[in-house]
């Protein structure tokens, strides 16, 4: 895979939908219900011995949560962002070739 990079990333907490435009030209939107759901943290995989699993294209498109929102959107470094939600998790950090291949 050629290295892309997010060129916007833009969180709408009305619509509760997370857009980000690639600099391939690709355009992926993700639901905050489903990003919580394919959180790749530690607490959230299961243990050390399922890190690094794509992430569930599934679970992604399928969950629903009205009740979630993003409180923040922080970048790690150049190679991933790590979100805080409103149910209080904060502990996931999702790569960007995390999230380019979980685009739907």
């Amino acid at each position: 895979m050629t290295k892309v990079k997010p060129v916007n990333v833009t969180a709408d907490r009305e619509k509760r939908i997370l857009t980000i435009n690639w600099s391939d030209g690709r355009e992926c939107r993700y639901s905050f219900a489903g990003l919580r759901a394919v959180c790749p943290c530690v607490l959230c995989q299961g243990g050390h011995n399922n890190m690094g699993r794509p992430a569930d294209k599934l679970l992604l498109e399928k969950s629903a949560n009205e009740a979630l929102n993003l409180e923040a959107a922080t970048a790690v470094g150049s190679y991933a962002i790590q979100f805080t939600w409103n149910d209080g998790h904060d502990s996931g950090i999702y790569s960007w070739d995390y999230l380019y291949e979980a685009c739907l």
